[in-house]
C-alpha cells in the first residue's frame, strides 16, 4: 500500500513539474511573438538606431540600444495607451494564480505535528488579516469609502448566515473530513475564493489604465507574489485536518482561479468593474475578518499557546505588509524598464531548476552511488569557486592579493559558521549519530552538514542575484536574451545542490525542493536590486566572498565522499568538473559575437 501511494505521489509531482515547462513554454512563446510583432511593425518605419558601447565594468553602465523615431513601449497610435492583448491579460493573470500552489510544496516534504498545527493556524490568521487590510484599503482607493465599510458589514453578515446555513444543513463532509471541521474548511476555502474575485477585476482594471502593461505587470506580479503566502494558508488549514499535499496544492489553486477568470472581463470593462471594487473589497474583507476571528484562531488556541499563536499571526501580517508596502513604494518611481526587469529576474530561477530535474533523472535512471553524487557536487562547487575569480584575474579587474584575501575571508566565514552550527547541534543530540529536531524526525550530523553546504551555493546565488538585477531592468526585449545564458549559467548551481541532497538523504523528493529553493534565491535577489536602485560596484568582491565560502563547504563533502568510496567519489568529482565547466563553456559561447550577454556580460559571462 505505502509502495503504491509512493508511486501515486511520484506521478503527480513528475505531472505537476511536467504541466509547469510546459505552461512556462506557452506563455514565454507568446511573449516572445508578441514582442517581435512589435518590433517588426517599428522596423517598418525605418527607425535609426544608436549603439552606446558601454560595458558593465564596476561604473554601472553597460551595452545600451536606443531607437530613434519610434516609441519606448507598446503604443497605439493616436490613444497613446500601451498596447495590451487579452491572451496577454489571461497568460500572466493565469502565472499568477498558479503561484498559489506554491504555497503547498513544503506539505510535499513534511508533516505538521500538533503544536506545528496550532502555529499555521496563526500564520494563516496573520496572513487573512494581512490580505484584509490590503483590500481594505485598495477599496478606499478607488474614493468610495462608505461602499468600504458596507461590504465588510455585508460580508460579516453573510459568512454568519453560511455558517448557521450549513449547521442547519447537516453534516458537511469534503476531503474525508467531516462535521464541524469540514464546515471550517469550506468556508475558508469560499472565503479566499471569493477575494480572488477583487483581486482579479483589480488586475484587469490595472491592464487597462494609461500606463497599461507595465502597470499591469507590476500589479500582477505583486498580487502573485502575496499568492504564495495566501496558498501556504490554505494548505495549512487542509494539512492541519489531513488532507493529502496533492489534494490541498490542489484547492489552493482553485481558490485563485477567479483572478484570470474576471481579469479578462474586468480589462475589457474597466470603467463598469471600477465601480463595484469598493463594495467587492469591503465585502471579501469582512468575510475574512469574521472567519479569522471566529473560526481560525479558536481552532489554533486549542494546539499551541496563545502566545505563539499570537507571535505567529504578528509575524505573518508583518511579512505581508512588508511586501505590500516594498510594492507600493516601488510603483511610485517605476517605469517600464523596472517593470520587465521584475518579470525577467523571475525566470532566473528556471537554471537551478532545470539543472535539479536533470541530476534527479540520471540518478534514478542510473542509480547513481552517493559517492559519485557527492564527488559530482564537489566537483560543481568547485569550478563554481574558481570560475569568477579567474575571470577577474585573467582581465586585470582585481588584483591578486585583494583577490586571494576576499577567497580566505569567505572560506573562513562560512567554515566558522559552519562550525558554530555543527557545534550547537551536537550539543542536542540524543545519539552519537542523530539530532532531534522540533517536528520528530533525526537528522544525521553529515545531512546537517549537507544542508549546510546547500547554504554556501544560496550565498553564491545570492550575489550572482544582485549582478543579475542591475543589468534585468536594462534588458531589451523583455529580457528573452538574457534568459538563455542564465539559465545555462544557473544549471550547474541546481545540480551540485540536488546531487548533494541526493546523497545525503537518498530522496529525490528532497533534491528536487533544494533545486527549487536554490532557483528563487536568484530571482529574490535580482528583485532586491531593482528595489535598492544599486549598481554594479562593489559586487565582485562580493562574488569572490562568496565564491570562497564553497571551498571549505565542499571540501568536507568530497572527503566524506571518498572515505565511502575513493574510486567512485574521484569520478563523481571528474564528472561534475566535467559538466560545470561544460555549462560555463556554453554560456560563453552562446555570449559569443551575440546579443546575448549585452546587458549583463559581467555576470553571466
Amino acid at each position: 500500500m505505502f509502495l503504491g501511494c509512493e508511486q501515486r505521489t511520484t506521478r503527480f509531482i513528475l505531472k505537476q513539474v511536467f504541466l509547469f515547462f510546459l505552461l512556462s513554454l506557452v506563455f514565454f512563446a507568446c511573449i516572445s511573438a508578441e514582442s517581435d510583432s512589435d518590433n517588426s511593425e517599428r522596423l517598418r518605419s525605418a527607425p535609426h538606431k544608436n549603439v552606446r558601447n558601454n560595458v558593465i565594468d564596476g561604473s554601472g553602465t553597460e551595452n545600451a540600444v536606443d531607437f530613434e523615431g519610434t516609441g519606448g513601449g507598446m503604443k497605439v497610435g493616436n490613444g497613446g495607451y500601451n498596447r495590451v492583448s487579452i491572451s496577454t491579460v489571461a497568460l500572466f493573470t493565469l502565472a499568477m494564480a498558479a503561484a498559489t500552489g506554491l504555497g503547498a510544496v513544503p506539505f510535499f516534504f513534511v508533516e505538521l505535528d500538533p503544536q506545528w498545527e496550532g502555529l499555521c493556524g496563526g500564520m494563516a490568521a496573520g496572513v487573512m488579516l494581512a490580505a484584509s487590510f490590503d483590500l481594505i484599503q485598495e477599496g478606499q482607493s478607488h474614493g468610495a469609502g462608505s461602499w468600504v465599510v458596507i461590504g465588510i458589514l455585508s460580508g460579516g453578515i453573510f459568512i454568519l448566515l453560511c455558517k448557521k446555513f450549513l449547521e442547519q444543513y447537516g453534516e458537511v463532509s469534503m476531503l474525508d473530513i467531516r462535521g464541524a471541521d469540514a464546515t471550517k474548511v469550506v468556508l475558508v476555502i469560499g472565503i479566499m475564493t471569493l477575494h480572488s474575485f477583487g483581486e482579479g477585476s483589480g488586475v484587469g482594471v490595472s491592464f487597462a489604465g494609461s500606463k497599461g502593461f507595465s502597470q499591469g505587470l507590476l500589479v500582477t506580479l505583486a498580487i502573485a507574489v502575496h499568492n504564495i503566502p495566501e496558498g501556504l494558508a490554505v494548505s495549512m488549514m487542509l494539512a492541519s485536518k489531513g488532507v493529502s499535499p496533492q489534494n490541498a496544492m490542489l484547492w489552493s489553486v482553485i481558490t485563485s482561479l477567479p483572478q484570470p477568470i474576471v481579469a479578462v472581463p474586468a480589462f475589457m470593462c474597466a470603467g463598469a468593474f471600477s465601480k463595484f471594487l469598493p463594495f467587492c473589497t469591503g465585502f471579501a474583507a469582512g468575510c475574512m475578518i469574521w472567519m479569522v476571528v471566529s473560526e481560525v484562531l479558536p481552532d489554533a488556541f486549542k494546539e499551541a499557546s496563545p502566545p505563539q499563536v499570537a507571535s505567529a499571526a504578528t509575524i505573518s501580517v508583518a511579512f505581508m505588509e512588508a511586501l505590500s508596502t516594498a510594492f507600493e513604494n516601488f510603483s511610485h518611481d517605476y517605469n517600464s524598464e523596472d517593470a520587465s526587469g521584475f518579470f525577467v529576474s523571475l525566470l532566473f530561477g528556471l537554471g537551478p531548476l532545470l539543472g535539479g530535474f536533470i541530476l534527479v533523472v540520471f540518478a534514478l535512471a542510473f542509480h547513481l552511488q552517493h559517492a559519485l553524487l557527492m564527488g559530482a557536487a564537489s566537483g560543481i562547487a568547485f569550478i563554481l569557486a574558481a570560475w569568477r575569480p579567474l575571470q577577474l584575474l585573467v582581465y586585470s579587474k582585481m588584483g591578486f592579493f585583494s583577490l586571494i584575501f576576499l577567497l580566505a575571508l569567505g572560506a573562513a566565514f562560512v567554515h566558522v559558521s559552519s562550525f558554530s552550527i555543527l557545534k550547537l547541534a551536537g550539543r542536542k543530540k540524543a545519539s552519537v549519530n542523530n539530532l532531534p529536531t522540533a517536528n520528530g524526525f533525526s537528522v544525521s550530523v553529515h545531512t546537517l552538514q549537507s544542508f549546510l553546504s546547500c547554504g554556501a551555493v544560496a550565498f553564491h546565488a545570492l550575489a550572482e542575484g544582485l549582478a543579475l538585477g542591475v543589468a534585468a531592468p536594462k534588458a531589451y526585449g523583455l529580457g528573452r536574451h538574457m534568459v538563455l545564458p542564465v539559465s545555462l549559467h544557473g544549471l550547474p548551481r541546481g545540480a551540485a545542490v540536488a546531487s548533494c541532497i541526493f546523497g545525503a538523504t537518498d530522496s529525490w523528493h528532497n533534491s528536487l525542493a533544494a533545486a527549487t529553493l536554490i532557483g528563487f534565491v536568484g530571482p529574490i535577489s535580482a528583485i532586491g536590486a531593482i528595489l535598492a536602485g544599486i549598481d554594479y560596484s562593489g559586487l565582485d568582491h562580493v562574488m569572490v566572498f562568496a565564491c570562497g565560502g564553497l571551498l571549505p563547504s565542499f571540501g568536507n563533502i568530497i572527503r566524506r565522499g571518498v572515505r565511502l568510496d575513493a574510486r567512485k567519489g574521484g569520478f563523481g568529482l571528474a564528472i561534475g568538473v566535467g559538466f560545470a565547466s561544460l555549462c560555463l563553456m556554453c554560456t560563453k559561447l552562446v555570449c559569443l559575437h551575440t546579443p546575448y550577454c549585452n546587458s549583463a556580460p559581467e555576470a553571466v559571462r
